[in-house]
């Protein structure tokens, strides 16, 4: 037999190498910004058009290279920031692979054009995947201009596995930003589209101070941060810890907010997340995060950063010691602040700052508004039956024990938009259920509700957030909060669905900011923002004009409202328009329902019943959690022993 194996040509390699480096347009952005940071660079921007699908450029006043360097830099393995092993613990670099200019090169266009301060002319090289075309002397200024266009255009099947412009947009501001918090001492511009995102100013004191990163954290993410923030500082001789992190009621119920940095590097660490979150104790729901922005310091001899090729896993060498000082560190920070528990045990026990918050309501809908419900069906039969006190023709009817219905109730997984009601062991299921010891089928009296008169439907409202409503087997409890939750959640897929909701015109227009990834997010569900009823109105950068909001709440803060909107579905990675509706409409609904509740006028409680029992599916909220709990009159008579 012939002998099988054999050596890949080099630009084969290479473009399998680029799939560990190169994975979106985002990741060359962050290889070029960290070449740029490493070159020592003091002002750096980032151009980017299409999402970095046809072209992105890295203008930098850095060093430069020489025509050697400049060739040689595309090359696997050339570095110039180690030459031996050992030297991996000893970084203060970003790069020291050397595989990230030659993975690019594989699969795109590349441009550089390069001078040094001492070279009066500079070098331009022109690469395509992996093989130079072009290589000549030319006049520039000092610095690195490398312009990557075509990315992927040998790698088709790569491409068409990249999302859309604003998704991709968004992975791009976020590796800005990682870099950019992490050199407030450097000054930043990026331009996508020929629009100006950011312009971030350099601050005059080398190196990052918490005066520095506010200003840097206010500029990226809104001036509002500003107000938010818990300064964090711990210094020991293992390890220096500075930052900040975000007060407890502005905590957020997805993550995206979490920055660490070890040596001024990125990183991702749960561990590390971990610690903040444990340091907040009390202070916070369990399904919240707090927004963090933590430095860490220490002898590059204590971690290694070689774990992954993009540099953002790491090990450490004694992570106990790590967690526990930055869990001190955080809970002093907050304890400062008169926030959370102090480590210096002489102070005053802190006040739980949960019990403070503001207590928002659920707004009932307004009679006008009401009458123009969307979906408002004549389905009511469950609600009809649950509140016919008249005997049927078998006796009374009687709900199934509460040991079964709870255990009916819980047969849907966590998020089931989709579940058969007879396999959700519903309340309607419940009032049609046969009792026990009756062999005969049972008939229920047919009458129309609004034949019912109000004083036969017996309601009542326990601690604010339940309705107990009287059956002639037993009665039902609604949780109110939820039932809001899953009636808005219909109204808003509605909305989706037909292109158009109702909208509340605002009779003093505001605005709001937006970050720049936010503000990419709501150009790209605009049209979709609209149909729930956002009337917003695009003006100069990254502000938007409030005409109008969603009817079921007018009265709520816009910018709170569509925030919690957006925090909602930043994550969501369905791309489907069905999919994608569903998420805005659970998100939506959570937006929206995501209080504590009000006492309620007995009208109230009967009109929010009627509605919940007009859903498609009124016994569970859109994320699968029990909105109706039915108790029979066969589980009080056990109770009472009669």
């Amino acid at each position: 037999m012939s002998d099988i194996l054999r050596l890949l040509p080099d630009h084969v390699a290479n473009q399998i190498a680029a799939g560990e480096v190169v994975q979106r347009p985002a990741s060359v952005v962050k290889e070029l910004l960290e070449n740029s940071v490493d070159a020592g660079a003091n002002s750096i921007t980032l151009v980017v058009k299409d999402a970095g699908r046809t072209l992105i450029q890295v203008i930098d006043n850095g060093t430069g290279m020489s025509p050697t360097d400049a060739r040689l830099s595309f090359e696997r393995h050339a570095t110039s920031k180690i030459s031996a092993a050992d030297d991996l613990f000893a970084l203060r670099t970003k790069g020291f692979r050397g595989e990230a200019l030659a993975s690019i090169a594989a699969i795109a266009q590349v441009e550089l054009k390069t001078r040094r301060a001492d070279d009066e002319l500079g070098t331009r090289i022109l690469i395509e995947g992996s093989r130079i075309k072009t290589q000549e002397p030319i006049a520039g200024p000092v610095g690195t201009t490398i312009s990557v266009r075509s990315l992927f255009f040998n790698v088709p099947a790569r491409r068409q596995f990249l999302k859309s412009d604003a998704v991709e947009f968004k992975h791009i501001v976020d590796e800005f930003q990682r870099v950019a918090l992490a050199h407030p001492d450097l000054g930043f511009q990026l331009l996508h589209n020929d629009q100006e995102v950011h312009q971030l100013p350099a601050y005059a004191a080398e190196g990052v101070t918490n005066a520095g990163l506010r200003q840097r954290i206010a500029h990226l993410f809104g001036r509002k941060y500003d107000e938010r923030l818990v300064p964090v500082e711990e210094s020991t001789e293992f390890v220096s810890v500075m930052g900040f992190t975000g007060k407890p009621e502005h905590a957020k119920r997805t993550r995206g907010e979490q920055f660490f940095f070890v040596n001024r590097r990125f990183i991702r660490s749960n561990y590390l997340d971990h610690a903040v979150r444990v340091a907040y104790d009390a202070l916070l729901p369990k399904d919240h995060h707090p927004s963090t922005w933590l430095f860490l310091e220490l002898d590059p001899a204590h971690i290694d950063i070689n774990i992954h090729p993009t540099k953002t896993e790491i090990k450490f060498r004694d992570d106990r010691t790590v967690y526990a000082i930055v869990n001190a560190a955080v809970r002093r920070g907050l304890g400062k602040s008169q926030m959370g528990p102090s480590l210096d045990f002489d102070l005053e026990p802190a006040i739980d700052i949960m019990a403070a918050t503001n207590r928002n309501t659920i707004t009932m809908p307004s009679a006008a508004w009401r009458s123009q419900d969307l979906g408002r069906h004549t389905r009511v039969e469950g609600w009809q039956q649950l509140f016919d006190l008249s005997s049927g023709a078998n006796g009374p009817v009687r709900v199934p024990t509460l040991e079964k219905s709870r255990a009916n109730m819980g047969g849907a997984e966590h998020g089931n938009l989709g579940a058969d009601p007879s396999d959700l062991g519903n309340a309607e299921a419940a009032v049609r259920s046969e009792p026990t010891g009756h062999n005969s089928p049972i008939t229920l009296k047919s009458r129309s509700l609004d034949d019912i008169p109000t004083e036969e439907r017996p309601v009542i409202q326990l601690h604010g957030k339940y309705i107990l409503a009287q059956t002639r087997s037993g009665f039902i409890v609604v949780d109110q909060q939820r039932a809001h939750e899953r009636i808005v959640y219909e109204r808003a897929l509605r909305s989706l669905e037909n292109g158009h909701g109702l909208s509340q015109q605002q009779l003093f227009p505001g605005t709001i900011e937006l970050s720049a990834s936010d503000n990419v997010l709501v150009r790209d569900l605009l049209p979709d923002l609209r149909a729930l009823g956002f009337d917003l109105e695009p003006m100069s950068g990254s502000t938007f004009a409030v005409n109008g909001m969603p009817a079921e709440a007018s009265d709520e803060d816009p910018a709170a409202l569509l925030g919690s909107l957006l925090e909602q579905v930043k994550h969501e990675r369905g791309t489907l328009r069905n999919e994608r509706h569903h998420a805005l409409a659970r998100s939506m609904a959570l937006g929206v329902a995501q209080r504590s509740v009000k006492a309620l006028a007995k009208a109230e409680m009967h009109d929010l019943i009627d509605r919940l029992f007009a859903c498609e599916q009124p016994y569970r909220t859109p994320t699968g959690q029990p909105v109706i709990v039915p108790f029979g009159s066969d589980e009080l008579n056990e109770r009472f022993q009669r």
